[in-house]
């Protein structure tokens, strides 16, 4: 099943061509990653994807949803933990994943439960009562995610979720999301962690605003004749920038 599909996908932001006709296709239980440097993107991507921002051009869907026609039941089946989610800090962890069931419409006899579980999933349990400001970042992150995954979504969209994070902490974060792959969940996270996108099933290389490669790793790091994902990034964007310059001359 074809869970999330972009057609020539494009967003100008006045004479800035900030994502260029993006043809892309995610397959469900995937975890697909965008990887690419500052302003490639990536964040725009996302929130197309997602339905915060309308495109200038073409269209996508997202769990059978139109973007823009269905962008409301669309968020029924979607989570986006963007780079500043929005925990309280000066809520606890408890209170923080009860607002956000509150904000999704999950029934108070539902909650208990997940809620539980979530806690759990991440390594939280012990920390309910502490404050969110009191938690260090990568405990952060496995609380946003928590909270995202609190309405039980089919797609969950992460944009550079471990960003800052330790390593200890990024593992611990990315095992949660193969977890999630066992539920039929949908991961669609950029990072600029190379290594950390050797991890994802597929990858999308996005430079200035174009695709440059789609593949697994490994297709694309053979196909360069490199031994690691940031070798090949290097490799395809100088290859990119020499056609470039070659077609102005």
């Amino acid at each position: 099943m074809i869970t999330i599909k972009a057609e020539n996908l494009t967003r100008k932001f006045g004479a800035l061509t900030a994502l260029d006709h993006l043809n892309l296709e995610v397959e469900e239980a995937e975890i697909f990653g965008l990887v690419g440097p500052d302003g490639a993107g990536k964040t725009t991507t996302m929130r197309l994807l997602t339905g915060i921002l309308d495109p200038s051009e073409g269209e996508a869907w997202v769990y059978n949803k139109h973007t823009v026609k269905e962008a409301e039941p669309l968020k029924e089946n979607i989570a986006y933990m963007s780079q500043r989610f929005g925990l309280y800090e000066e809520l606890s962890v408890l209170e923080n994943i009860n607002f956000y069931a509150d904000v999704y419409g999950v029934a108070k006899e539902k909650r208990e439960q997940d809620i539980e579980r979530l806690l759990g999933f991440s390594g939280l349990l012990p920390f309910k009562q502490r404050f969110a400001g009191k938690l260090s970042g990568g405990m952060k992150q496995k609380l946003g995610l928590a909270c995202a995954l609190i309405h039980t979504p089919r797609v969950l969209f992460l944009d550079e979720p471990t960003n800052g994070v330790d390593p200890v902490s990024r593992r611990d974060f990315w095992n949660i999301l193969y977890e999630l792959l066992k539920e039929k969940v949908t991961i669609f996270c950029s990072t600029s962690y190379l290594d950390e996108a050797e991890r994802c099933r597929r990858v999308g290389m996005l430079h200035k605003g174009k695709l440059l490669r789609c593949d697994s790793p490994d297709k694309i790091k053979k196909e360069c004749n490199v031994k690691t994902l940031e070798e090949a990034f290097i490799a395809i964007i100088n290859e990119t920038e020499k056609d470039s310059v070659e077609r102005i001359a």
